[in-house]
């Protein structure tokens, strides 16, 4: 099993944090996000990490290296001066990804979920780990009814940044800067796109306070 962590982005909300670090090597609670993931994917049965790199990547690939450490593979996909966001950025990395179904994680959020175990049912495209709105967002991203996620207008459910796809996701995706977000959207309307919700320890660590707010 393979996974993605999307480790690109400058991280603008976090600085002047990210100004010195990349946002997943931030540390919250004493331990960095990357190390997080990494050990979350290896628990999870993945044994191959695909990381993107944009923004001090160089400090990532010191830090992670071959991830021999965390029990796992570990191979990067440089965006230097390029970064493609989320859609744009798996699509490049696809190769790597394998023939089966993978995970992909923001590399800025703080969890302690578990990988599910069960396999991707086969009428789906793509799966999402959905989180109740927290309060810092006005609306929530989407609707969750009986395993498929919906687009609504008043949905319950933010998005956490776990996800799964099947390579086929991607099949007719163009190569370029774009995000996953529209994809989403279109494959909760065509109900290919499944969800379940997750209701344990999760935050985006997103600016300078929600992070002094966790490290508190």
């Amino acid at each position: 099993m393979r996974a993605m962590i999307l480790a690109a982005g400058r991280g603008e909300r976090l600085r002047p944090i990210t100004d010195a670090v990349p946002k997943s090597m931030v540390e919250v609670r004493g331990r960095r996000l990357i190390d997080r993931h990494l050990t979350m994917l290896a628990r999870g049965g993945v044994d191959t990490v695909v990381i993107n790199l944009d923004w001090l990547g160089e400090m990532i690939v010191e830090h992670v290296a071959s991830g021999n450490r965390f029990g796992l593979n570990v191979v990067y996909s440089p965006e230097f001066g390029n970064v493609l966001e989320t859609g744009g950025g798996i699509r490049r990395a696809l190769s790597m990804l394998g023939e089966d179904p993978f995970w992909v994680v923001n590399a800025d959020i703080y969890t302690d979920f578990d990988l599910l175990p069960e396999p991707l049912d086969s009428s789906l495209e793509a799966s999402l780990v959905l989180v109740p709105k927290p309060a810092h967002k006005n609306r929530g991203d989407f609707e969750l009814e009986a395993g498929r996620i919906r687009n609504a207008e008043a949905p319950r459910y933010t998005f956490s940044g776990i996800a799964r796809y099947r390579p086929s996701f991607f099949a007719n995706a163009p190569e370029g800067r774009y995000s996953v977000a529209p994809m989403l959207r279109q494959a909760a309307d065509a109900g290919t796109l499944g969800g379940s919700l997750y209701e344990g320890l999760w935050e985006d660590v997103g600016t300078p306070e929600r992070l002094e707010m966790l490290n508190c």
